[in-house]
């Protein structure tokens, strides 16, 4: 089965790691393009691919002030992103609890 493209979805979109990158960079304010050019390490052009993916999606909003693009997270659009990972959030703290009962445990344990 081909891979949907990165623009059919949010989650497609963000199955990149630079786009998530950016998303993380975003969330702390809105940032021009030539910011996240130098941030990310990466071409002018590469960086313009990803942004315009998030675009799309309706992760990212742009804003032009004079010849510089300023770009923000969407908030409201990333909403659904963080529910749903919520929904794994139980299984994970279980685990975690899991772990440290069986650490504390050991530690305790009378040594030989």
């Amino acid at each position: 089965m081909p891979r949907a493209s990165a623009s059919a979805d949010r989650f497609n979109a963000i199955a990149e790691s630079r786009r998530r990158d950016i998303l993380v960079m975003l969330a702390a304010r809105e940032r021009p393009v030539g910011e996240i050019v130098r941030a990310m390490g990466l071409g002018q052009p590469s960086v313009s691919k990803h942004l315009k993916v998030l675009r799309d999606v309706g992760l990212v909003e742009a804003r032009r002030d004079g010849r510089q693009m300023f770009y923000r997270t969407n908030a409201e659009a990333v909403r659904p992103l963080h529910e749903w990972t919520r929904t794994f959030e139980r299984h994970w703290t279980h685990q975690l609890t899991r772990v440290k009962d069986r650490a504390e445990q050991a530690g305790a344990a009378p040594k030989a």
